[in-house]
């Protein structure tokens, strides 16, 4: 096909979708972060030196042009977290517990730990909310939390009611921090979360809800957390939030997250 002096083909056609899709992925990854800003710098200084190159500016060429010479590695360093949760995205689009289409072929089997847990965490949760006792409280599901569960207090006991409970009580040593449940057992307290930079977050969120959100952006794991102020209960997944839920909507969603 040729538009004035241009001769485009189907294959020019597919390259120019896939240059966008891939500069609207990047864009949905830095929006609203610090990285956004630095991005747009990064553009101009490059733009600056165009310019600079075609106006014959030497000196002023010569110093920008070393400078993109590391360009690349240096938006590797700067974008470090952003391109991780590219490829993080791009490996859960191939994964058959996540892809839509694959889902379909594939049933897995819930068992009766994992069940019981579910309820152990939905009562928890709602003597939790009613009493203004904050909490955080992780679920592993694919992605290891190995790293995680190292950066707290080891316990790997049956999950409980009681012994949820217990942990969160402001009086506790081990409360301050999250939770971690893998395969089935209460893995770790006390644990650190990595805290989201991300500018999208409500200012009215604290740091419970900043952590979890970290923690979602990071892995694919489930975060549960009650808010001490308000005795809200939230659920955070892949990056998004529901806020102040029911015990029954909490339910659901853990629910969905175990059969997911």
């Amino acid at each position: 096909m040729h538009i004035g002096f241009l001769n485009i083909d189907f294959i020019d056609v597919v390259d120019v979708m896939l240059v966008a899709f891939l500069l609207y992925q990047i864009y949905r990854l830095i929006q609203g972060s610090i990285a956004n800003k630095i991005f747009f710098g990064f553009i101009i200084v490059y733009v600056v030196y165009l310019l600079a190159t075609a106006f014959g500016m030497e000196l002023l060429s010569a110093i920008l042009g070393q400078f993109m010479n590391v360009g690349v590695l240096a938006l590797l360093i700067i974008f470090q977290q952003e391109i991780r949760r590219f490829l993080l995205m791009l490996g859960r689009s191939t994964s058959v517990q996540e892809n839509a289409i694959l889902k379909r072929f594939y049933t897995p089997k819930i068992s009766k730990d994992k069940v019981s847990n579910l309820q152990a965490i939905v009562e928890a949760t709602r003597t939790m909310a009613a009493t203004h006792t904050g909490a955080l409280i992780v679920i592993e599901k694919e992605d290891d939390l190995k790293k995680f569960i190292e950066s707290g207090d080891e316990i790997d006991s049956q999950v409980s009611k009681r012994l949820l409970l217990t942990i969160f009580h402001k009086n506790s040593p081990l409360h301050d921090g999250a939770v971690i449940i893998k395969n089935s057992r209460l893995a770790a307290a006390r644990c650190m979360l990595p805290i989201s930079e991300s500018g999208t977050i409500s200012p009215t969120l604290g740091f419970r809800h900043r952590a979890a959100f970290g923690m979602s952006e990071q892995t694919d794991a489930a975060v549960i957390v009650v808010s001490e102020e308000k005795g809200e209960v939230s659920f955070v997944s892949h990056g998004g939030i529901f806020r102040n839920m029911s015990t029954k909507d909490l339910e659901a969603k853990l629910s969905e997250y175990l059969l997911n």
